[in-house]
């Protein structure tokens, strides 16, 4: 079957034009007119790849740590309503109980996904090789180092990770980062006070991602009189370190959004969501993590907050949400805020070859939007999984 998207403005890597696509067989056939058997008019609405998440614990009411396979499918419906059409499910530091438990309910998820609500590409594992005094929402009773009979028993429970993160810091961790990467997993930065020393031993070890900067990792510090530069200043420093930015103006202010900007460069920043169970929910009172052994937590403001309002708990972002927020606080131009959301992301993972970007050959991953990112239709594989004008 044949599908025209006809009347569109494409979203290209650098700029935008008047166009049309053809899709064949789940795949974009070319950007050109052609004979169809489906014809959709996109009345000028912007047309861009599908956004990829590379970060995100749920949605819609539902966490992965739920540990069943109806809530790995409700927060993938939730994230495609607003354009999200290939996410990465990600546990909290847990028993390895648990985590096997996680393994086996993907499994399960995966073989549905895609039909209503977005793809899954694989697991990103958050913990528990993290540092404590960065821990942040990660279950301090289960952080440890990474040991090579630990990891590899974990590793040996399932084919379905795509990214682990964890503390640099921790005895055992370039030895990590080199096996994860032997086997084609992302090895990420993320939850650590490591110091820039840590992060160079990481990066010669394949390392090449940092984990929601800016959140729960260290800056320059003070010993004995001596200045210590940390894990930002090395991730500013790296030019072979991509980032991953919560773009929710909350997380990472306007300022600091585009003071990564200037100094990482467009090419170099994924946006992440990073969410929550709250994401696309109303404001009020949510769990996060688990709903048997998760945390309560207030969402309000945009946000999740521990019950006191001390701190944040979560975010409740979606991935339309931190275009929109790139746009108007980053100081960035659309095609740059789309490429955080879809090139840039494929390209970190891995999967650039047949994801995130408007071009012939590539899967039919789309997603059609307003001037205010307001999402409109939800395409995966070519099929039109979500319409604004059917709610």
């Amino acid at each position: 079957m044949k599908t025209l998207i006809k009347n569109a403005r494409l979203v290209l890597q650098d700029h935008i034009e008047a166009g049309c696509v053809l899709l064949e067989d789940g795949k974009i056939r070319a950007l050109t007119q052609g004979a169809a058997d489906e014809v959709i008019d996109a009345h000028e609405l912007y047309l861009a790849p599908g956004f990829i998440d590379i970060h995100t614990h749920g949605a819609g009411g539902a966490d992965f740590m739920d540990g069943t396979v109806e809530a790995y499918l409700t927060a993938a419906r939730m994230h495609a309503r607003h354009g999200t059409t290939l996410l990465f499910p990600t546990t909290l530091t847990s028993t390895n109980e648990a985590l096997y438990a996680s393994f086996a309910t993907y499994e399960k998820a995966r073989a549905l996904s895609g039909r209503d609500g977005a793809l899954f590409g694989g697991m990103h594992l958050e913990g528990p090789f993290f540092a404590p005094e960065q821990a942040g929402a990660q279950d301090p009773r289960y952080l440890r180092d990474p040991r090579p009979e630990e990891y590899l028993k974990i590793l040996s429970h399932t084919s379905h990770i795509a990214r682990w993160s964890f503390a640099p810091e921790r005895s055992g961790s370039p030895a990590f980062a080199a096996e994860l990467r032997r086997r084609g997993i992302v090895p990420s930065i993320g939850h650590t006070n490591a110091t820039f020393a840590d992060c160079e031993a990481a990066f010669q070890a394949g390392c090449t991602l940092m984990t929601h900067f800016y959140s729960c990792m260290s800056t320059i510090t003070r010993r004995k009189a001596y200045r210590y530069a940390g894990v930002i200043e090395y991730g500013y420093w790296q030019d072979g370190m991509d980032i991953e930015i919560i773009a929710d103006g909350i997380h990472v202010p306007s300022d600091l959004l585009k003071l990564v900007v200037k100094i990482k460069g467009v090419d170099h920043i994924a946006l992440v969501t990073d969410s929550m169970r709250a994401a696309g929910m109303p404001e009020g009172p949510s769990i996060l993590g688990s709903l048997q052994g998760g945390q309560e937590v207030l969402v309000e403001d945009g946000v999740a907050k521990l019950m006191d309002r001390s701190a944040f708990a979560g975010s409740v972002a979606t991935t339309d949400r931190l275009v929109r927020t790139m746009l108007r606080l980053g100081g960035v131009s659309l095609p740059e805020a789309i490429r955080m959301m879809t090139a840039n992301p494929a390209r970190i993972m891995g999967i650039d070859a047949h994801k995130g970007h408007l071009r012939a050959g590539y899967d039919a991953d789309l997603v059609l939007f307003d001037e205010n990112i307001q999402i409109q239709k939800t395409l995966i594989n070519g099929k039109t999984i979500f319409d604004h004008e059917s709610i």
